[in-house]
């Protein structure tokens, strides 16, 4: 036997995935004359003259990451045969190129392929693929290490682990039971899974709890002893997984500590494919999930996030992939050739590069625990930013980031949600001026020419609410780190109640509670795109700033003059009129907009200063913010938070 550990299992679809999931798993050749079948998600059975190809998200193995980030230097292709076939495997080269490495005749037997990561250095992937000479059955395939996992090197020289395989698996939930009773049965669905898991830490913050689901007793009875629910109140996203990380740190001993969202689906096998990555890393590192896209199963939605050093603001990791789909361009797809000049031709050839990072989400995230224990807890931010923080923390004590490929849960794409506009502005806004001023190392002016562009297309689009609690945000960020702990729990309701002053907060249920659109002959509702979209858009700026300068026609108040989409709702139509409706990103409602040229002003001044508050004082708030860093993720001081909601 070469192969010691599984490091990836070959899985396959779960009955009844539609075929652009399928192919996260599988595909089949187009000249099969029959189909493949698998009675469960660890074998397959091919009939006698059918091809299957296993490079795929979830199956084709990411070598140039093990190549980077482990102490491996060759891992093992597992699969027990049945039947008489030929396994072909390949690599990719950094560009998607394919390059044949061996073919094996299989004939009723183990098969075990030894395959060097040598050729992995700045991307590749390795995958097998599947001709039946006969009716064929493929089970127990895996990818997987020759030798067990050897101690680690910290930071500073000292060396920690091997580690075992076990993980505490913490999600927060704020009413959203179904969601969390789902998790917590996914978590169970698969032996191998559950056996690595050693606690299930949840800590409840709503009003709606997942004990009152009607199937959570069994959902509970399958985790056993490891399931852990702590009610607290509504701390936001960084309360909740800081005591995730406070209760794993004092009440287990896990060696690894995994951040789910509640509101996902997962591939139970990214657990183990986190933990591995972990273990055989050869210091120890964050292990991020990749999130595929809820509503488009088929959907990457990115491959690698960071943040930009002029601005500080998220953007994609160079070279990573937004919103690619694997059922229209398989990991395979290089592009058609006619295309090879075009820059916006669309293929997968990126996806073979490996993709350095800064951060990543919590919907899902991995910590060593030796991390966890010399980096501290979170930051008290109630939502957003905190997960940067916390990466770009351990990034710089010497702990990075890995965004690991084929390691992924499916999550609503946040261009599905409103959450640049509405309540959490407030927290987008707040928390990145209090990181950047613990990590951003230039000065402020590009950070502010960004919050200022964003000023404007809000005052295009008439979403004074969310000036409006930007304008909050900017004063307490002002207002220094000591009231971090003691606003926690109370600037949510604070700043709703800001916002209810603003018809652009307020949702009604239909446009067709109001009188019919009156309508806004020559406002163009289409975006146009392409290379010179910028060019084509300058006569629609100059056009809507001539209208934003003239007093509103409040007639226009009565009755929205067009009903709008949320993809139709850009600036160069809402800039153009004096009111409109706009649907939400979720479909359920709808906001009545209402151009106010006074109101639009006074806001603006009101940023203006603030923003010339931050620029005058922005090496004192960076030397505030800074050395209050260690106060703010103390475990301490957490826990008397924590213990206040006893």
């Amino acid at each position: 036997m070469k192969a010691v550990d599984v490091l990836q299992r070959v899985l396959l679809p779960r009955k009844g995935e539609p075929h652009d999931v399928r192919m996260l798993y599988l595909i089949e050749a187009e000249q099969n004359k029959e189909r493949l079948t698998w009675p469960d998600r660890t074998q397959v059975t091919v009939p006698a003259g059918a091809e299957v190809s296993f490079q795929t998200y979830f199956n084709a193995f990411p070598a140039a990451y093990w190549r980077r980030w482990s102490q491996l230097e060759q891992v093992i292709l597992s699969l027990d045969v049945q039947g008489e076939a030929t396994i072909s495997v390949y690599r990719s080269k950094v560009d998607g190129t394919r390059v044949s490495v061996v073919n094996v005749d299989a004939s009723n037997e183990l098969v075990e392929i030894p395959l060097s990561l040598k050729n992995f250095e700045d991307g590749g992937w390795l995958w097998f693929d599947v001709t039946a000479e006969s009716l064929t059955t493929i089970a127990n395939a895996g990818w997987c290490s020759p030798v067990e996992p050897g101690p680690q090197a910290m930071p500073d020289g000292t060396e920690v682990g091997p580690f075992e395989k076990k993980v505490a698996v913490g999600i927060p939930t704020f009413n959203r039971p179904r969601d969390a009773v789902n998790a917590l049965h996914a978590l169970a669905e698969d032996p191998q899974v559950l056996e690595a898991i050693t606690d299930v830490l949840m800590p409840d913050q709503g009003n709606q709890h997942p004990a009152d689901e009607p199937d959570f007793a069994e959902a509970a009875s399958n985790l056993g002893e490891r399931l852990a629910i702590f009610p607290q109140g509504n701390l936001g996203g960084s309360g909740g997984y800081s005591r995730i990380m406070y209760e794993a740190v004092t009440s287990t001993d896990a060696p690894f500590i995994l951040y789910m969202d509640d509101d996902i689906a997962i591939e139970p096998d990214s657990i183990l494919r986190a933990v591995q990555a972990a273990r055989y890393a050869k210091s120890p590192i964050l292990v991020g999930g990749q999130m595929l896209n809820l509503q488009d199963r088929s959907q990457l939605r990115t491959s690698g996030e960071a943040v930009g050093k002029h601005d500080f603001m998220w953007t994609a990791a160079p070279h990573a992939v937004y919103d690619h789909d694997f059922a229209k361009y398989p990991l395979g797809y290089l592009g058609d050739p006619r295309d090879a000049k075009n820059p916006d031709a669309i293929n997968s050839r990126n996806l073979h590069r490996r993709i350095d990072v800064d951060y990543n989400g919590w919907w899902m995230n991995l910590f060593p625990r030796v991390v966890a224990e010399k980096m501290g807890q979170p930051l008290p931010l109630f939502i957003k930013w905190d997960d940067t923080e916390y990466a770009l923390r351990a990034q710089r004590a010497g702990f990075p980031t890995v965004t690991w490929p084929g390691a992924a849960i499916w999550h609503m794409a946040w261009a599905d949600k409103d959450d640049a506009i509405d309540w959490q502005a407030y927290f987008h806004l707040r928390n990145r001026l209090i990181v950047a001023a613990m990590y951003h190392d230039g000065d402020v002016d590009g950070i502010l020419k960004s919050m200022m562009k964003s000023t404007y297309k809000h005052i295009m689009c008439m979403e004074y609410s969310t000036m409006a609690i930007q304008i909050e945000a900017i004063k307490d960020f002002l207002a220094g780190p000591d009231q971090l702990f003691d606003v926690l729990e109370s600037s949510l309701p604070r700043i709703q109640k800001v916002r209810q002053n603003y018809s652009d907060a307020v949702i009604i249920d239909s446009a067709s509670e109001l009188p019919a659109a009156t309508g806004a002959p020559g406002v163009p509702t289409r975006n146009i795109g392409g290379r010179l979209a910028k060019i084509k858009k300058l006569p629609w700026a100059a056009k809507s700033l001539k209208h934003l300068l003239q007093k509103e026609d409040r007639a226009h108040w009565e009755a929205p003059q067009l009903n709008l989409t949320p993809d139709e709702a850009r600036w160069f139509a809402l800039s153009r009129v004096d009111s409109a409706t706009v649907s939400t990103a979720g479909g359920t409602g709808v906001a009545f907009r209402k151009r106010d040229r006074d109101l639009a002003k006074d806001l603006l001044n009101q940023t203006r200063d603030l923003h010339k508050q931050i620029k005058e004082n922005w090496d004192e708030l960076k030397a505030t913010y800074r050395s209050a860093q260690d106060e703010l993720v103390s475990r301490d001081n957490w826990k008397k938070i924590f213990d206040e909601q006893a």
